[in-house]
């Protein structure tokens, strides 16, 4: 279990505090889903492709951290 403060003590994490409050957003409804039904080739391909969804988040978000580096060299005053 994950724990995040919260003013001053420690409550356990709820999805709700990692995801978007859209409720249409597919990776609420992803976490949400009940994996019970799902065979061992199901559940090894399922963590396939979310280990190359986890890739291409974190190329996306080193892009970002490179582009806004650079946008802050520019601007710097």
């Amino acid at each position: 279990m994950t724990w995040v403060q919260r003013g001053s003590t420690l409550a356990p994490m709820d999805f709700d505090d990692l995801f978007s409050s859209k409720p249409d957003d597919p990776l609420v409804a992803l976490v949400k889903q009940d994996l019970g039904p799902l065979s061992l080739d199901e559940l090894a391909a399922r963590i396939q492709t979310l280990k190359g969804e986890i890739e291409r988040v974190e190329r996306h978000r080193d892009d970002a951290e490179r582009h806004r580096s650079a946008a802050d060299d520019i601007f710097k005053r």
